[in-house]
């Protein structure tokens, strides 16, 4: 009967349970060391898999290491999505304030996320550059269509080249901030938003 009890409670993990399982302790192992340091059976050992179920999943360690890098792009897409019809600037500081609540919880994630760009595969980095075209793309959409700063973009060919600089300024705040800077998320937020603001207002 306890037995029973037992395989009761170790339930089956589905397809997909399973497949964010692995990508969550891929983005542990990711964020501690290089690309080259990890071994794919160490996410198998700590996922309590076998290597051959791993490699069901994903056929080697690049694939494996690009659905990592594209879970946690599709995440901060999907927060950072522009409300329609809502102006920028009311937009920004909700925006930042749900992004770093998404860094702190998933710090992990974030981190490994960023170590693509350092990664040696090519194949990877390419991964993690379309990643951040696609944000750099969505905030110059949201822009585009905002009232006040919409008609900035007509006149100044160096916005893109202003917002894809800003990304990588907040990439590397927040990348400090986790290493554990004395600034709030408050004051972190705040930072980021005058930063945007005082590259794109003319």
């Amino acid at each position: 009967m306890a037995a029973n009890q037992g395989e009761r409670t170790r339930r089956r993990l589905s397809t997909e349970e399973r497949r964010e399982q692995l990508l969550a302790v891929g983005a542990r192992l990711f964020s501690e060391s290089p690309y080259d340091d990890v071994w794919i059976e160490q996410v198998a050992e700590i996922a309590g898999v076998s290597r051959g179920l791993l490699y069901h999943y994903f056929p080697n360690k690049r694939d494996f290491f690009a659905a990592v890098v594209e879970r946690e792009s599709e995440r901060m897409l999907r927060m950072t999505a522009a409300v329609p019809g809502v102006p920028v600037r009311e937009q920004l500081a909700a925006g930042l304030d749900t992004y770093l609540e998404y860094v702190e919880a998933h710090a992990h994630g974030f981190r490994a996320f960023h170590r693509a760009d350092a990664a040696g595969d090519q194949a990877v980095r390419k991964v993690y550059q379309l990643a951040l075209a696609a944000q750099e793309k969505q905030i110059l959409a949201a822009m585009a269509a905002d009232p006040e700063f919409g008609p900035v973009f007509e006149g100044r060919p160096d916005v893109g080249l202003a917002v894809r600089g800003w990304l990588a300024f907040t990439t590397a705040v927040c990348l400090e901030w986790l290493r554990g800077s004395d600034l709030s998320r408050e004051q972190v937020r705040d930072l980021c938003a005058r930063a945007l603001l005082g590259v794109i207002t003319p």
